[in-house]
């Protein structure tokens, strides 16, 4: 049944990085900006604009551009870099390891934010607690998450001097530790959801009759919520975050240029100024497949956690 499951999710996601794609390749090419300037600078010959050109294939009509782009698709062929004269694969390779590091962190932040909040909240319902555990995450909500990086970097990084101002690290202990401040940056956009919907599921399973047969035999309100409730209140929270770090895997743009981090991120800002259309999109198809796989990966979490769910 799982691999029935896994096998119909993979088919699914082919029209999806399809439509995708389409879409790209046409909005890139719609941009303002003609690569051979703005690679070769606005002063170039006539002769090496039609050079450069003729090089990359732009001087063929657009259909047959996204006809050779998926041919070579089709063939793990994501095409060639022209700010870098090296695949795109090769490129994006590198890339990898600091963005889905940045992805983690951020999903374990949140659950670390997210629980103890939503524990307070639900069991100090309508009180003063409560109310203000639902305020304070939805005014996080809507500050840019390149606003709350810098308010990060200049009150923890700079004037406390705590944690790195940017940079990856050479080891893994200072990459787990230059990875703080992103990953904060990205899991206080995610909190007001995953705090909102823990608080909704804790309130509902703790007026379940199995917590009070539970209550009923005599053992205790935090044994209680810990063994019986909270297993089952974030089973619902696992698919949200699951959904909302889909969603927040653009932040990861933004959030990777503010703090200096080599992911994909970044990379994908500095193709589009440069018009580097191969590597564009590449990392769009690749920023579609981590939302998908996220997305598959809560919902097998979310079957782990709770044995009536079925994949099916």
């Amino acid at each position: 049944m799982a691999l029935r499951y896994f096998l119909r999710r993979l088919l699914r996601m082919i029209p999806v990085i399809l439509g995708m794609t389409i879409i790209v390749f046409f909005m890139i090419h719609l941009v303002p900006g003609d690569p051979a300037r703005t690679l070769l600078g606005p002063r170039a010959p006539a002769e090496a604009i039609e050079a450069f050109n003729l090089r990359w294939g732009f001087d063929r009509p657009l259909h047959e551009q996204f006809l050779s782009f998926l041919g070579g698709l089709f063939q793990g062929d994501l095409g060639t870099s022209m700010s870098y004269n090296v695949p795109t694969t090769e490129l994006v390779s590198g890339r990898f390891t600091p963005t889905l590091l940045l992805l983690g962190i951020s999903a374990l932040f949140a659950m670390i934010i997210s629980l103890p909040l939503a524990v307070v909240a639900a069991l100090r319902e309508e009180r003063t607690p409560d109310h203000v555990v639902r305020v304070i995450p939805m005014v996080g909500l809507g500050l840019p998450a390149f606003w709350v990086g810098i308010l990060l970097l200049t009150f923890v990084a700079l004037r406390v001097d705590w944690l790195p101002v940017g940079g990856y690290g050479a080891t893994w202990p200072d990459r787990l530790i230059a990875m703080i401040l992103p990953g904060l940056t990205v899991a206080i956009g995610i909190a007001p959801f995953t705090i909102r919907s823990l608080r909704s599921s804790l309130i509902e399973v703790m007026e379940a009759d199995y917590i009070a047969t539970a209550r009923a035999k005599g053992l205790g309100g935090v044994r209680v919520l810990w063994a019986h409730g909270l297993r089952n209140a974030v089973i619902p929270t696992v698919t949200v975050l699951g959904v909302n770090l889909g969603w927040l895997v653009g932040n990861t743009l933004i959030v990777e240029k503010v703090f200096a981090l080599p992911g994909l991120g970044a990379l994908m800002i500095d193709a589009v100024l440069e018009r580097d259309f191969a590597v564009v999109q590449g990392m769009a198809l690749i920023f579609g497949l981590l939302v998908v796989l996220v997305n598959l990966l809560a919902d097998v979490v979310r079957a782990s956690l709770d044995p009536r769910v079925q994949l099916s």
